[in-house]
Order: structure tokens, then sequence, then C-alpha cells
């Protein structure tokens, strides 16, 4: 395991124990895959195993890969109904392994990469499904100023910050032509909804892999990854959780063309109703809201190629991933198309 390892254990485990004394005796690292962000670890003690997430080697898109704002988004949300592993440590020293990291509890859960959520039954997969739901509308309504988020993002014209914001990362990390993403930038601005000011805490990479569910119950214990979270428009957030209802199984885990009622997975207009109804509001997402996550996942797949091509990855298939951009850029185009 050890052999993929960017740092050295040895200068890690002696850094942690000098700063978490629950971390005693010898310290193995065993690497967790699917990711294609952030490097994340187990690191393993004789009495506990704690989690280390940090920022991938090399050089990095500015602004991507912050760890540090992971870091405070979750230790904010501690206290709220929103299900959070807890924060034990952030190092924001880069001599310590090369890069920020910090250091989280690990939860005894299960994840799914599989939207379908396979070996589970129709009605346990109907409820995690809820559950995965019910915590995006939780997230939603927490106040962000209350809970000392004041800064974490801009509040207001989300969607023209965001889709400059990925007109830029697409610049700085395109390998090749995607005429569709070009179509998209210049047909997102023209078509933002009224009412882009709204302004919740946005986890950004909302999704079923992204969640780690309870060991033998069917609900969430845990929201995983926010690289991307910020302060943001919480119908982004959704559509973006709604992807899965517009892509197949081969286009990053979606669920299009499965048997969804044979499954117990609600269609997508009951579960963006249920959203609704919990955080009450009247609206719910657009063919805009889902051009703009495609779009943004887009670009953020075309990252991944980047980093691919440079040997920068987190994950082993991230080149075959990387290859998605395409994908999800027609599927954007599609919308347009029928909007």
């Amino acid at each position: 395991m050890t052999a993929r390892l960017d740092f050295d254990p040895a200068r890690l485990e002696a850094y942690l124990k000098a700063r978490l004394p629950e971390l005693d005796g010898p310290m193995t690292v065993e690497p967790i895959g699917g990711g294609q962000s952030n490097p994340t670890c187990f690191l393993r003690f004789p009495s506990t195993t704690v989690v280390l997430r940090k920022q991938p080697a090399g050089e990095l898109l500015p602004s991507a890969h912050a760890v540090d704002r992971e870091h405070r988004v979750q230790a904010a949300l501690a206290a709220t109904d929103v299900p959070v592993p807890g924060m034990l440590h952030l190092c924001e020293d880069r001599s310590v392994i090369g890069t920020l990291f910090y250091v989280m509890e690990a939860l005894d859960g299960r994840v799914w990469q599989d939207s379908t959520i396979p070996g589970v039954s129709p009605g346990e997969r109907a409820a995690m499904y809820d559950s995965m739901n019910d915590v995006l509308a939780r997230l939603h309504q927490v106040d962000w100023r209350a809970v000392g988020l004041e800064g974490f993002g801009r509040p207001g014209s989300y969607f023209t910050r965001q889709i400059g914001r990925w007109t830029r990362q697409w610049q700085a990390s395109r390998t090749r032509e995607i005429p569709e993403i070009d179509r998209l930038i210049g047909w997102l601005p023209d078509h933002i909804p009224p009412g882009e000011d709204e302004t919740a805490i946005v986890h950004g990479d909302y999704r079923i892999g992204n969640l780690l569910f309870h060991r033998t119950e069917p609900r969430v214990i845990a929201v995983l990854d926010w690289e991307l979270s910020t302060l943001g428009h919480p119908l982004a957030d959704l559509a973006f959780n709604c992807i899965l209802y517009h892509s197949t199984p081969d286009d990053y885990c979606g669920i299009r063309g499965v048997d969804r009622e044979a499954l117990g997975i609600p269609s997508e207009e009951d579960y963006v109703q249920r959203y609704c109804e919990r955080v009450g509001r009247a609206d719910g997402i657009t063919s805009f809201h889902l051009a703009f996550s495609m779009f943004r996942f887009a670009v953020i797949f075309e990252g991944i190629a980047q980093r691919a091509r440079i040997g920068t990855a987190a994950s082993h298939d991230a080149a075959e991933v990387g290859r998605l951009s395409v994908a999800f850029a027609r599927h954007a185009c599609a919308l347009v198309d029928q909007a």
C-alpha cells in the first residue's frame, strides 16, 4: 500500500501523535479508492482509525482542492442536524507531507458509487433516496451566518459568478475542443432564472457516491467530500443531485433507462416535489438548472483529464472518467434544445 503514497508516513505519524494523544501505537496507511480529487486514506492505529484527506501533489488549478474549506464547513455543521464526520485536526503547514491536509473521525457505514444501490430491497432503496433528499433539505435550511460561515462564499448572483468561474476553469484545463461546452458558455448567461440571489450552504457535489449510509439502516449518517461547497443557490445543489435521472449507468452512475419503479427509486418529479415540501418552496428545478449542473460537471471531468495527463490524478481511472466531459456537455445541450 505504501508504494502508492506521495508523502512520508513516518513524518505524518510523528506530527499527528504530537497533536492527537489518542493516536498511539504504530500507524498503517490504507488509501481509499473511488474519489477523483483529493486523495483520502485510512490511518489505522491499534486502538482507533481516523481518515486523512489531503490535496493532490503537483501543480493545482486556482481555488481547486481546498481541503481547508472542507474542514471549515464540516466543523461549522457539527452542531447542526446535517450529518458530517467529526473534524480532528487541520494542517496548513505544507512541510509535513507536502500539501495541506486534515484528519477526521472514521465512521462505520456503507458507500455506493452505483446510484441503483445494489444489494438492498426496493423498500430500503426508497428509504435511502428519501434520506438523501431529507439531508439535502436540512443542509439548505441551515442558517449559514449563525454557524459561522460568513465569508465562506459571496451571497447573491450565484449562477452569474459560477458560470464565469467554470468558464475560466474550462479555459485553464481544456485538453481538446468540445464545441458543446463552448455552446453552453454562450447559452447559460442569457437564461438565468429570476431569484438567483437566494443563498444557502451548498455542497456542490451532492450524489449517492458522496453519502455514507448506516451499516444496517437505510439512512445517511454522513455527507462526504465537501471540496466544492460554498454559499450558493439551493436549486443548483438539487439539480446536480438530479443529474442521475438524465444520465445512463455508463455516464458516471446515472439511472436513465433502468427499471426505476422495480428498484423502488422515486421519479424525478416526486423527488423534487418532496424536497420542495421539506424546504417550503413552490418552484423546483428547470432545464437551466440541469444544464448548468451538467456544464459544471463536464468542466470538472475535463480537470480530471488534465490531472491524468500530468500524472497528479487521485484515481487510477481518471483518464477514462475524464472522457465524460463530452457526454455531460451533450446531455446539457440536449436539455437546451428541449427548452
